[in-house]
C-alpha cells in the first residue's frame, strides 16, 4: 500500500544523527513492500520560508503536507512528532484523499505534560494513536475518534549491526548516555553508581559530568566499546515505557540494567535484562556482572536475540498497519495489549 510518514526527517542534520525511530518505520514499512513517502515538517518550514527561518514557514509547511496528501493518495498517514501540522490540516487531508486511514505514533513519554496534551489532541482526528508507554497507562485517552495502541521501540539488522555479546576485549566496563535534563533527577542515580564503582570499573557517562554527549557515529563509536549500560528514564514507572536507549542497548549486544517500576519482566524472558529496585541493589548487580563475564555475554545474548526475533522493524511496521486498519493480526505480538 502507499504510506505517507509526516515527521522530522532531520534532513539539514546531514547525517549527523541517524538510527532514530522515523528510520526505523520507514525501514519497516519498506521491508514489508509498502510503497513509502516521507515529509519531514521542520525542515520544509524551513526550506519554505522566505528567510529560511523555520517559525516563518509553519503555514507553508501546513499547506504542503495537505498537497502531499493529495498528490500521493496513501491509503495510510502516519503522523509521528509534527505538533505544528494542525488537526484543521489534518481535516483536509481527509477531504483530499477520504479513503485514507490516519494515524498518530508518538515515541515521548507520558509524564511530560505537553506530550500527554499532543496525544489528546491527536486522538481527536486520527484513527489509531500509537504510544511508547503500555495500555494501562493508556486509559487517559479513551472516548477519543481513535483507538489506543502500546508498541515497542524496535531494533533493525540495517541500524543495530553490533553484538558484543561475543566481545570479551572492550575498554567501557559501563555506559550511560544522556542530554535530557527536563523533568528528571537520575543524575542522582548516576552520581551514586559512579561514587560506588568509579574506581573498580570504566564507567563513561557521555552528556553529563564533564563529558560531552555523543551523537551519530560517534555515538555508534562509543556502543561498540560498551560492555554494559544503564537503561535510565528520566522518571521511572510508567508501564512498559523505556526510550529508544533500550532497543539500543539491547540490539548490540550490550547488557543493560533497568527500572523494575516499568515490569518489564511481564514482557521480556528470563535472563535478559537486569531490573533493579533501588541504587544500592543497581551497584550490587552491576558489581556481580562486572565479576562474571561469561553471565554478562549470555544475558546480552539473550536480550539481543528476543528483540531481533519480536521486535524488529517488519513486526514493528506490520502491527501499526494490521492495528490501523483494524485487521486479524498475523503475528502473535509479544507487546499486543487488549
Amino acid at each position: 500500500m502507499r504510506v505517507l510518514h509526516i515527521d522530522y526527517q532531520q534532513i539539514r542534520r546531514y547525517g549527523k544523527n541517524h538510527g532514530n525511530w522515523v528510520e526505523k518505520l520507514a525501514f519497516g514499512m519498506i521491508k514489508n513492500g509498502h510503497y513509502l513517502q516521507s515529509f519531514s515538517d521542520r525542515d520544509v518550514a524551513a526550506f519554505e520560508s522566505p528567510f529560511g527561518l523555520r517559525d516563518l514557514g509553519w503555514k507553508r509547511a501546513n499547506r504542503r503536507a495537505v498537497e502531499m496528501v493529495e498528490a500521493v493518495a496513501p491509503e495510510l498517514i502516519v503522523l509521528g512528532h509534527c505538533d505544528k501540522i494542525t488537526n484543521n490540516s489534518v481535516a483536509e487531508m481527509r477531504k483530499v484523499s477520504p479513503h485514507s486511514v490516519i494515524v498518530h505514533c508518538n515515541c515521548d513519554p507520558l509524564f511530560v505534560p505537553y506530550n500527554v496534551d499532543n496525544i489528546q489532541l491527536r486522538a481527536e482526528v486520527c484513527d489509531a494513536v500509537f504510544v511508547t508507554t503500555g495500555v494501562r497507562e493508556l486509559e487517559q485517552f479513551k472516548g477519543k475518534r481513535a483507538r489506543a495502541y502500546h508498541i515497542p521501540n524496535p531494533v533493525d539488522e540495517s541500524i543495530e549491526t553490533l553484538d558484543n555479546s561475543l566481545e570479551t576485549d572492550l575498554p567501557i566496563d559501563l555506559l550511560f548516555c544522556s542530554n535530557a535534563t527536563k523533568y528528571t533527577s537520575r543524575g542522582k542515580i548516576v552520581q551514586h553508581v559512579k561514587d560506588a564503582l568509579d574506581s573498580e570499573l570504566a564507567f563513561h557517562t557521555y552528556g553529563s559530568f564533564g563529558m560531552p554527549a555523543v551523537w551519530g557515529r560517534e555515538y555508534d563509536r562509543v556502543l561498540a566499546q560498551s560492555r554494559m549500560g544503564l537503561n535510565l528514564n528520566r522518571q521511572e514507572g510508567n508501564y512498559w515505557y523505556a526510550s529508544d536507549r533500550m532497543a539500543q542497548l539491547a540490539g548490540s549486544g550490550i547488557l543493560q540494567f533497568t527500572s523494575d517500576q516499568q515490569r518489564f519482566d511481564e514482557l521480556f524472558p528470563e535472563e535478559t535484562i537486569v531490573y533493579f529496585s533501588d541504587e544500592s541493589d543497581l551497584v550490587s548487580k552491576i558489581r556481580e556482572f562486572h565479576h562474571d563475564d561469561a553471565r554478562r555475554r549470555a544475558w546480552a545474548a539473550n536480550a539481543r536475540r528476543f528483540f531481533f526475533a519480536e521486535m524488529n522493524t517488519r513486526l514493528y511496521a506490520q502491527y501499526i498497519v494490521e492495528a490501523a486498519f483494524e485487521k486479524p493480526f498475523s503475528h502473535d505480538y509479544v507487546w499486543h495489549q487488549e
